[in-house]
């Protein structure tokens, strides 16, 4: 991982069918940035204790490989809530508080940070209307997928035509919980009980966090796939909140999932 490297994101071929219409996307990692220590590589995280002038530099390559200017990169402050904004320029002031951002506006690059949460890019290549969403468990358990697609369509797009992605998260191999996490899920939805499998830590569970939001997704009526990347047993390549907690690490990076609607 060299810091003069450029980045390298992981891509989805579902999204990159939708190029032809100007549409860019791309699920960065921590390839081709200057952070060093904990945060090696592309820490775009602006919320962590990293050197914030390399962070600006991270941000600054992320912008240039989707097109657009650095202050044309959005991203929120996200707060694992179901709240989605509508995106019409840069931003000015403080970033929004929410978890989710559509737009249609050429020129805006959305982008979702991420640390084991879902990163969620959408995009209804027919209208040209986009999205990126942060999906936690309580972004996509309160209903934030689902708002996503609404403020989609409240900007023309039709949700049967909508791809839906979902980037580098967690595994269920490295995601525990315990009891009253899984009761939060069974007492809402008995048929979540599928998404819990016995851990080796007596009375705890593994939780499929990709599958349950890949699945509400498909239950909202858009085409929804997933990368199958694991942020905890991919070091290399991504920052993980969970795995810096095990280590006893004072923090911990983020990565970016981006969209964007070329001019």
């Amino acid at each position: 991982m060299l810091n003069d490297s450029t980045p390298d994101p992981v891509r989805s071929n579902s999204l990159a069918s939708a190029e032809a219409n100007g549409i860019r996307h791309g699920f960065f990692t921590r390839i081709g940035g200057v952070s060093e220590g904990i945060y090696k590589g592309l820490n775009i995280g602006v919320g962590s204790d990293d050197d914030q002038s390399l962070v600006t530099e991270n941000r600054r390559r992320v912008a240039s490989w989707m097109g657009v200017a650095p202050d044309h990169l959005l991203s929120l402050y996200q707060v694992h809530s179901p709240d989605v904004i509508v995106a019409t320029g840069p931003f000015s002031g403080a970033r929004p508080k929410a978890d989710a951002i559509v737009t249609n506006r050429p020129g805006l690059a959305l982008g979702a940070s991420s640390a084991d949460c879902g990163p969620v890019l959408f995009a209804d290549p027919q209208a040209r209307v986009i999205g990126a969403a942060h999906a936690g468990w309580k972004g996509a358990f309160t209903g934030v997928l689902e708002n996503t697609v609404a403020a989609m369509e409240g900007l023309g797009a039709q949700r049967e035509r909508i791809i839906a992605v979902l980037g580098p998260s967690i595994s269920a191999a490295n995601y525990e919980v315990g009891p009253e996490f899984v009761a939060r899920f069974t007492d809402h939805d008995a048929d979540n009980a599928q998404y819990f499998a016995p851990s080796q830590n007596p009375g705890h569970s593994m939780f499929d966090l990709n599958r349950y939001t890949v699945d509400r997704l498909r239950r909202a009526g858009v085409a929804a796939g997933m990368l199958g990347r694991c942020t905890y047993a991919e070091e290399d390549l991504f920052y993980s909140y969970r795995r810096t907690t095990h280590r006893k690490e004072a923090d911990y990076g983020r990565q970016i999932s981006a969209i964007a609607l070329e001019d």
